[in-house]
């Protein structure tokens, strides 16, 4: 070996090493070890920041805003609030949400798929009075599993492809992956849905987040010309029922009405009084068109500026609104904030929101133009509760951001665009029809992961550049010299495999692939068929917490231990592998 590649090992065993141990983040890692790199001469200095510029790099931010976009428009609530049914056999749930769960992360970060998916499934299993453990691992690898579809579902997909643009001149398609990683996800799906989840170990998990959240009486009022007006306040409670909240009466000219006239016929005008959480609140409004109680100073809000923002704050002894109502202290002239919902101790608010005495220990869901929230909160004398991301959907733009979203992936998988341009356009188009606030727009991109791409593809390119990878290739050639060309590819995808499960899975994908091209050129055949054995193996990290951020997001949650991980995981990487190799030799041969 050379002086530079046993740096380079030392370095990239440096970095697995402080991986594994977990003391210090993944992207401070890999930065160090890259800024080590330049010191020592094995990263030219030129080149130390080239990964930041990377076509792969730039695709996984700009996938994050889309991703977000599509979640603020309502997109998702278009498919949850139609197919999810508390009411169904946990295998049947757990079939449904792995597909719509695959279907999604195939089209967007397999991370933000499970992020919008994970509450409607806790929901759903505190609605059929089950764990939420039987069912978050589930839809934790069929989230995973759908990833590997296409180009962009999955952080592995885009590597590959950079590295196939780097090393033979042209990128996969967006839908190359389909044969391999659709067969590969259909067959763990499967396994996943009828046999992976009986294996859980049966185990109480904590309370699921939703639970800590405050449910909110508050007011939704039936807007001019909705489709709602003649109906019976009946006929929603299946709608309500599916969003989790509770219609607990009706108010008609400021008065409220006896009970919670479920027989009543709804006029234009009506107010609806319910008790729900925000996201639950927020998801029942959107679905049905409804609008505040102050639907005009809403409009306003939403029609000046940058939108607006839901906040959550404590009332103290020392707040202007005590013993005083929202209308009282001119909350909505003065500040242009809207009092949604109001949370008092568990007791029901019987009054008109805006009429409502405020009292101390009250909590307050606001609706406020954005990035002045602090302000409000100052001007109220009341403390703010801890950030929880709450976000007001879009839904008059479902349709335009999906649109705008679908008009991207097509013109790329015909070649009309490069494919990171299309993506910008996309995130261009959110900011400026105000899907994607321009406040908002770097907070949705997740920037560890981008510096442990920027800060890792040099170190790969060094690598490569220094005849590490040849080296590598060579001794896995070695190793299965004689073996026909599937044991091969089954041994370079094991490798893979057990790198993901402990290593994240970008430096996996990273290292992985030019050695996979070096093994192809060392035999003599076509490189692509051991890029995409490395696809799928790198994106199937199922037997560990740490092997794939998803399964992290599900730990607590879901109340799982580290080894109850394996249990599904190592039999669905078996299947994995024995399903890819054969459709690796048939769509891709050798």
């Amino acid at each position: 070996m050379t002086q530079d590649q046993i740096i380079l090992f030392a370095l990239f065993g440096a970095v697995f090493g402080l991986l594994l141990w977990g003391r210090f983040r993944y992207d401070i890692v890999a930065f160090s070890a890259l800024m080590a790199g330049v010191i020592l001469g094995v990263v030219p200095s030129s080149e130390a920041f080239s990964g930041f510029g990377h076509p792969a790099t730039l695709v996984v931010a700009l996938v994050l805003v889309v991703s977000a976009g599509l979640v603020r428009s309502g997109a998702v609530f278009l498919i949850t609030r139609t197919l999810i049914d508390a009411s169904r056999s946990l295998g049947a749930h757990i079939t449904l949400m792995g597909a719509v769960g695959g279907v999604l992360s195939a089209f967007m970060n397999n991370v933000a798929a499970l992020a919008l998916l994970m509450p409607v499934d806790i929901q759903t299993a505190r609605k059929a009075g089950r764990s939420p453990g039987l069912s978050l691992m589930p839809l934790s690898f069929a989230t995973i599993l759908g990833g590997m579809v296409t180009l962009i579902g999955t952080p592995p997909n885009i590597i590959i492809a950079a590295i196939r643009e780097d090393s033979l001149g042209e990128p996969f398609a967006m839908f190359d992956f389909a044969p391999v990683g659709g067969a590969a996800a259909i067959a763990g799906l499967a396994f996943v849905a009828l046999i992976g989840w009986r294996l859980i170990p049966a185990r109480d998990s904590d309370a699921a987040p939703d639970e800590a959240l405050s449910e909110y009486i508050a007011e939704l009022t039936v807007p001019e010309g909705s489709k709602h007006a003649g109906k019976r306040v009946s006929e929603l409670e299946d709608d309500a029922e599916k969003a989790d909240v509770a219609i607990i009466g009706l108010i008609r000219d400021g008065q409220r009405r006896y009970g919670r006239a479920r027989n009543t016929v709804l006029r234009e005008g009506d107010a609806l009084v319910l008790e729900a959480t925000p996201d639950a609140l927020d998801e029942f409004r959107s679905a049905l068109g409804l609008a505040l109680a102050d639907a005009k100073r809403e409009e306003q809000l939403r029609a000046a500026g940058d939108g607006v923002e839901i906040i959550e704050v404590v009332v103290t002894d020392q707040s202007r609104l005590i013993g005083r109502t929202a209308q009282a202290v001119g909350l909505s002239w003065r500040r242009s904030t809207v009092l949604m919902g109001i949370s008092r101790g568990g007791k029901r608010v019987t009054h008109q929101i805006r009429k409502t005495p405020v009292r101390a220990g009250d909590i307050l869901l606001l609706l406020v133009p954005r990035d002045t929230g602090t302000d409000v909160t100052a001007w109220l004398g009341c403390l703010p509760l801890a950030e929880r991301g709450l976000a007001v959907t879009a839904d008059d733009k479902v349709w335009l951001a999906i649109g705008l979203f679908l008009g991207a992936v097509i013109a790329a998988s015909l070649g009309l665009i490069y494919l990171p341009v299309a993506l910008g356009l996309v995130v261009v188009a959110y900011v400026l029809s105000k899907i994607v606030p321009l406040s908002e727009l770097y907070t949705h991109i997740e920037w560890p992961v981008v510096v442990l791409l920027g800060s890792m593809i040099p170190l790969g390119a060094a690598l490569e550049a220094s005849g590490g990878t040849e080296l590598i290739a060579g001794w896995l050639v070695t190793l299965t010299g004689g073996m026909p060309a599937w044991a091969v590819l089954t041994v370079l995808m094991v490798v893979t495999m057990s790198l993901s499960d402990v290593l994240n899975n970008t430096a996996t994908t990273i290292v992985a692939a030019p050695v996979g091209i070096q093994m192809a050129q060392s035999l003599g055949v076509s490189p692509d068929p051991f890029l995409m054995a490395v696809a799928v193996a790198a994106s199937s990290a199922f037997l560990t917490p740490i092997g794939h951020k998803n399964n992290t997001l599900i730990l607590g949650p879901g109340g799982y231990a580290f080894g109850d991980y394996w249990r599904i995981g190592l039999p669905l990487e078996v299947i994995v592998v024995a399903v890819s190799i054969p459709a690796i030799l048939i769509f891709w041969p050798l």
